[in-house]
C-alpha cells in the first residue's frame, strides 16, 4: 500500500526535486503540495495523509512550529524534515519527527526513510470538506455541496449550485478522494456527484448525458468508455 504524502516546502523547484526523488524511491504516493505552513496545516485539516516531508526554514510559521500543531491532532501524519540545515535534528525529533534529512537527499537515504514509516492501515476517512481557493481566498468547501468537477490543466475546478472554485489537486487525485462518496469520473474531463443527478439521457453512438439538479440544469458528457460502468453503478 502506497504511503499518501504531502510535500511542504516555499521553493517550487525543491518540491519538484522530492517529488522526483520519492517517484524513484517507491512506496509514496505524493497526493498534495504546499507552500507553506497555513497551507498545509489546511490540507491535512480536510484530507488525511500518511506522511508529510516538510522544510523547517519557510516564511511565516517554520516547520517545527507547523509539526508541534500536527502533533496535537488527533491521528497526526508522520513527518519527514527534509532541509539544507543540519542544525535543527535536535528539535526535530523532540516533536517526534520520523526522520531528518539533509539536502541534497540521495535516494537510497530517501528509501531509509520511508521504510521507518509504518502506518496502521485503516479504512481511508471520509472526507468532509475540499481546499478551494477563490478570489484570493482559501476556502473549505462541503463535499455534499460539489455538483461536478471539471479538469483545468494540472488544476480542477470545482462547482456546486451557482458558485465555481479553483483547486490545485488533480481531477485524477479529486477522482481518488471521492469517489467512496458517490463520485463517478464520467468523461476525462468531468467528475460528477451522483447524488446531484437528476436525470441519465441516452445519446447517439452509445453515449450519455448527465443532467444536475443544479439551477442551471447543468448537463455533464459521459463519454462511450465510461457508460458501461456508469450504467452499472447506477443500475441502469
Amino acid at each position: 500500500m502506497l504511503l499518501k504524502a504531502l510535500l511542504v516546502d516555499d521553493e517550487v523547484p525543491a518540491r519538484s526535486e522530492l517529488r522526483f526523488l520519492l517517484g524513484e524511491a517507491g512506496g509514496v504516493e505524493v497526493v498534495g503540495e504546499a507552500g507553506s505552513a497555513n497551507e498545509a496545516l489546511q490540507l491535512i485539516r480536510a484530507i488525511p495523509y500518511d506522511v508529510v516531508f516538510l522544510d523547517v526554514d519557510m516564511p511565516g510559521i517554520t516547520g517545527i512550529q507547523l509539526s508541534e500543531v500536527l502533533a496535537e491532532l488527533e491521528h497526526p501524519p508522520a513527518l519527514v524534515f527534509v532541509t539544507a540545515h543540519s542544525e535543527h535534528a535536535v528539535k526535530a525529533f523532540e516533536v517526534a519527527a520520523t526522520d531528518y534529512l539533509v539536502k541534497p537527499v540521495e535516494t537510497n537515504r530517501l528509501k531509509m526513510a520511508i521504510e521507518r514509516i509504518a502506518p496502521v492501515v485503516e479504512a481511508p476517512a471520509r472526507i468532509e470538506r475540499i481546499p478551494v481557493e477563490k478570489a484570493g481566498r482559501k476556502l473549505l468547501l462541503q463535499v455534499a455541496d460539489i455538483t461536478h468537477i471539471m479538469a483545468k490543466d494540472d488544476y480542477s475546478y470545482i462547482l456546486t449550485d451557482g458558485e465555481r472554485y479553483l483547486s490545485t489537486f488533480s481531477l485524477a487525485d479529486l477522482e481518488h478522494r471521492l469517489e467512496p462518496q458517490g463520485f463517478f469520473r464520467v468523461h476525462r474531463r468531468y467528475l460528477v456527484n451522483l447524488a446531484q443527478v437528476s436525470e441519465v439521457a441516452p445519446m447517439y453512438g452509445g453515449t450519455m448525458e448527465l443532467a444536475l439538479k443544479d439551477a442551471a440544469h447543468t448537463r455533464i458528457p459521459v463519454s462511450r468508455r465510461r457508460a458501461p460502468a456508469l450504467k452499472r453503478t447506477l443500475g441502469l
